[in-house]
Formats: C-alpha cells, structure tokens, sequence
C-alpha cells in the first residue's frame, strides 16, 4: 500500500483545503468530516490551480498536522 503524507498550506480561492509533498500541491475536493478525502493534483502545481489528477484508489493518507474539514 502507498503512503501519502501532506503537509497543510492553507485554503485556495474555493477554500478548500491545499497541502504539499516534496514540493508538489494537493487539494481535498470534498473536504467534509464525514466523508472520505478525495484528493487530487493542482492543476500547473499552482495553488489556486483546478484540482487535476485523483492520487491512486487504496493509498494510505497521513496528515500533518491534521486534516481540514469544512465541517
């Protein structure tokens, strides 16, 4: 199993949630408490860039310091 650990940088121009990795941007599309993170690629790795890519089904999410929900 892959493990991904993010890093919060703060909210984008949508507020949702960013965080990196090695210098690469992602962003939780559906930030909800009850619900499963979707996380996805930034668009151009620009912060306010469209999310892109889904990362793969199955990996093991690790965030630092915690995950940000909108509720």
């Amino acid at each position: 199993m892959n493990k991904l650990t993010l890093v919060y940088k703060g909210r984008d121009s949508w507020s949702r949630p960013v965080y990196e990795r090695n210098g690469k941007l992602y962003v939780d599309v559906e930030p909800m408490s009850d619900r499963e993170p979707k996380i996805c690629t930034k668009q151009s790795n620009a912060f306010d860039g469209e999310p892109l890519q889904p990362i793969p089904e199955g990996t093991e999410l690790e965030f630092i310091p915690s995950r940000d929900v909108w509720r």
